[in-house]
């Protein structure tokens, strides 16, 4: 009886040690996507997880960009922070200097054995996340550029034949929907990434000196020139008339687009898949204004969205999932799909050339011009903006140019007193990471 439950006991251990030996490597992924772009990463992690049984990306939503980074950096100090962090572009320089903390792209790859050409995604992209070095540090997931969304119905039954192009067009614009009953005629999201940097880079001038901090960390800001002022006093001056309403931080501006109670909208290019799955109207998107009068504008306009970090610490085999993931994710049909489902710019140069030639942006106008815009030729004051402490200077610019429309400062005032606060930053990051 004891031989036969020990032949039993012995079979049993048998069938499960082989089992065992074949278990799944969860690679834990934090992110910032809800709605449908949160289901677009679930279904992104599906697909690789289907693809391969070695490894099982987790995705988890952590709320939002500035709250999933802060987690991040209380887990890894934790020491259980995830393998893959998703950070959006204003955290990219802390990231940079966070060299203890993360394991920068090429070398996962290095550890995974998959072959890795930083050429084969698009210039504007990788360059943005590539350090001085040359190495690029995190992988360009979700990258997005801002441009102008408009209600084509709310055009039509205003009167409006042309889609404005420059900013005069835009107020031309705005004075007839609101004259047709349009309480919303124009209204923004993100407002300093639209309304100064990208604004910045479109017109060819300064945010900030060194290349935009893309030169060192002694950058200082540079965005009250008169330039900066005209456009902001003139979105003031809209505010006032009713023309312009202002909607709250970050994306809050998008769901009045959306649902129909806004008719124009500057904003992120990635709000495309949104539009399409949720308007109840024909939308369409057209390219950033610009003022016509400044010499070399339109120029080109600058990265949003986010990329990937692998943080340090984890096993070496993990990172070789990572790796596999971050391949799978390259991949031209899965980039070019992903690229025509969101609204995000497309990851490589093959996943564009890919939807170019599928008749996707002749049978969706619009789609193109992300892409257009973001790879027109770049000068060192249009190649992207990237600053230490860039969540506070976002935060400090919200509250002065909040002033603004409010009536409570001029534009001036509002962008001279955000220039001197976001100095200090600048500052406060530059003596921090000295070494």
């Amino acid at each position: 009886m004891k031989k036969s439950l020990t032949a039993i006991a012995l079979a049993a251990c048998a069938l499960v040690v082989p089992v065992a030996s074949h278990a799944q490597t969860e690679i834990q992924w934090w992110h910032s996507m809800g709605g449908a772009l949160g289901e677009w990463v679930n279904d992104q992690a599906k697909d690789f997880n289907a693809s391969q049984k070695d490894y099982k990306v987790v995705p988890t939503f952590k709320g939002s960009y500035d709250e999933s980074m802060t987690a991040a950096i209380a887990a890894f100090r934790a020491g259980n922070a995830p393998h893959i962090l998703q950070v959006f572009e204003v955290g990219t320089a802390t990231m940079m200097a966070s060299k203890q903390a993360i394991v920068p792209v090429t070398e996962v790859m290095k550890k995974a054995g998959i072959k890795f050409d930083p050429a084969a995604y698009v210039p504007a992209v990788a360059g943005y996340y590539t350090a001085p070095s040359g190495d690029m540090l995190s992988f360009p997931f979700n990258s997005s550029t801002t441009v102008f969304h408009y209600n084509k119905d709310a055009f039509k039954a205003a009167g409006i034949d042309n889609v404005p192009t420059t900013w005069p067009e835009v107020a031309l614009a705005a004075a007839k929907l609101k004259a047709n009953g349009h309480k919303c005629p124009f209204t923004t999201s993100w407002q300093s990434w639209t309304q100064l940097e990208s604004f910045s880079a479109w017109h060819n001038v300064e945010f900030a000196s060194k290349s935009n901090g893309m030169k060192g960390l002694d950058t200082r800001l540079s965005f009250n020139t008169p330039l900066h002022v005209r456009h902001i006093e003139n979105l003031g001056n809209m505010a006032k008339q009713g023309l312009f309403a202002y909607k709250g931080r970050g994306n809050l501006a998008d769901a009045t687009f959306v649902s129909g109670e806004c008719a124009m909208m500057t904003g992120s290019s990635a709000l495309y898949g949104n539009i399409k799955r949720n308007a109840k109207f024909a939308a369409g998107t057209g390219a950033l204004p610009y003022y016509p009068d400044v010499p070399g504008a339109p120029q080109n306009t600058v990265i949003g969205g986010a990329s990937l970090w692998a943080m340090s610490g984890k096993p070496a085999g993990d990172y070789k999932g990572v790796g596999q993931f971050y391949a799978f994710l390259s991949q031209p049909a899965e980039a070019a799909k992903s690229h025509q489902r969101t609204g995000y710019l497309p990851l490589t140069k093959a996943s564009f050339e890919l939807t170019e030639k599928s008749g996707f942006y002749k049978q969706n106008p619009g789609t193109d011009v992300s892409v257009t815009q973001m790879i027109r030729k770049t000068t060192d004051k249009s190649r992207g903006i990237r600053l230490g402490n860039f969540v506070q200077i976002r935060a400090i610019n919200d509250e002065e140019l909040e002033q603004v429309w409010a009536g409570k400062k001029s534009a001036k005032e509002a962008l001279d007193t955000a220039v001197k606060r976001g100095n200090e930053q600048l500052e406060r990051f530059q003596k921090a990471n000295k070494g």
